[in-house]
């Protein structure tokens, strides 16, 4: 159902830093850099066919993390999830909410992971079971 997501951000090397390492752990690669005709500077990191794309806004205000979101990342065992963590920590993210692990709900077992990437977006770690 989804193409893609960007999110912006006020540092594009200090994100292209982080989610290169982060985003390395689930085996994505080095982004492809895009320059737009007004000068703006796009990250788009092609995974699995999957894009996460991290932009300097074309607005020219502020990047400001959205209120409510939160973006996951699909790990593929519960070691995945706690690395992608400690990753994001290692590199400027702050853990936030319970520590990684196991959480137990009407969906069943989860392993999860959350923290704040340097520009204060809600990134989780997830895999079921």
């Amino acid at each position: 159902m989804i193409n893609h997501v960007m999110i912006g951000t006020n540092d594009i090397e200090r994100s292209k830093a982080f989610y290169n390492a982060v985003l390395g752990t689930l085996g994505a690669g080095e982004p492809m850099v895009h320059e737009n005709d007004t000068g703006q500077t796009r990250l788009f990191y092609m995974h699995g066919g999957h894009t996460f794309s991290v932009s300097e806004p074309i607005n020219g205000e502020p990047a400001t993390p959205a209120n409510g979101s939160t973006i996951g990342f699909a790990c593929e065992n519960a070691e995945k999830v706690k690395e992608l963590h400690d990753v994001a920590i290692a590199n400027g993210g702050t853990s936030i909410e319970d520590p990684p692990g196991p959480r137990e709900g009407s969906m069943g077992v989860m392993h999860l992971s959350y923290f704040l990437d340097p520009d204060g977006h809600k990134i989780c770690g997830f895999c079921r079971g």
